[in-house]
């Protein structure tokens, strides 16, 4: 059975930084892509950023200049680096897997942004 499993995340001041982690166990491939989405209280769950096997990357208008996308295939793990955070970043961050047609997802991190 394939799991997403994350790391960090918590409570950080106006201008801070955290670095979101995700490891995933149980499988047999490597993803084609993986990425971080976000749900806001009330909100749907939007895009933060992707990248591929191939080191591609793709970031959502959002957070875009604030956050760096990385991962290593050969662990597949993939971990954001967020800086200069909002109290409007406030949200559940989501780890996501994606292969073969198919979306596998990390059990949520929520990260609040706030004095």
């Amino acid at each position: 059975q394939v799991r997403l499993v994350q790391s960090g995340g918590g409570l950080v001041q106006p201008g801070g930084s955290l670095r979101l982690s995700c490891v995933a166990s149980g499988s047999t491939f490597t993803f084609y892509k993986m990425g971080w989405y976000r749900q806001a209280p009330g909100k749907q769950r939007n895009l933060v950023a992707t990248i591929d096997n191939n080191g591609r990357t793709f970031y959502g208008d959002s957070m875009k200049g604030r956050v760096t996308i990385s991962r290593e295939n050969a662990k597949n793990t993939v971990d954001l680096q967020m800086n200069n955070l909002k109290p409007e970043d406030t949200a559940v961050y989501y780890c996501n897997g994606y292969h073969d047609e198919q979306d596998y997802w990390g059990q949520g991190t929520q990260v609040t942004v706030s004095l």
